[in-house]
């Protein structure tokens, strides 16, 4: 199983990037999956979460109303939308998926523990 993450760049501030997760050896449809972030001398976050129907999304505080996670499992891809990016979300991004099929309490999306898959960072730079 391979998460690849893609889309991370240099934005100014009050810009826009669009994340994506593709999936290769497994399917992302009836799995969570999750974005995390992690920024230079700080823990890894949690960003956003879609659940395994996909009828379901889950935020960070942080990002409500400016970030959409989404999936198309035509594509076998999940994505993050990240509008209105202030310099504070400058981090390494990582996606991450469940391997079950299962549903949980909205707090356990936010939880690393809950993701057995995990991609390589990609790094989004928003400057002031």
């Amino acid at each position: 199983v391979q998460l690849q993450a893609s889309g991370g760049g240099l934005v100014q501030a009050g810009g826009s990037l669009r994340l994506s997760c593709a999936a290769s050896g497994w399917t992302v449809s009836r799995h969570a999956m999750g974005w995390f972030r992690q920024a230079p001398g700080k823990e890894r976050e949690f960003v956003a979460a879609i659940n395994w129907s996909g009828d379901r999304t889950y935020y960070a505080d942080s990002v409500k109303g400016r970030f959409t996670i989404s999936r198309d499992n035509a594509k076998n891809t999940v994505y993050l939308q990240m509008n209105s990016l202030k310099p504070e979300d400058t981090a390494a991004y990582y996606c991450a998926g469940d391997s079950q099929v299962q549903s949980y309490t909205s707090t356990t999306y936010s939880t690393e523990r809950l993701y057995d898959y995990w991609g390589q960072g990609t790094l989004v730079t928003v400057s002031s």
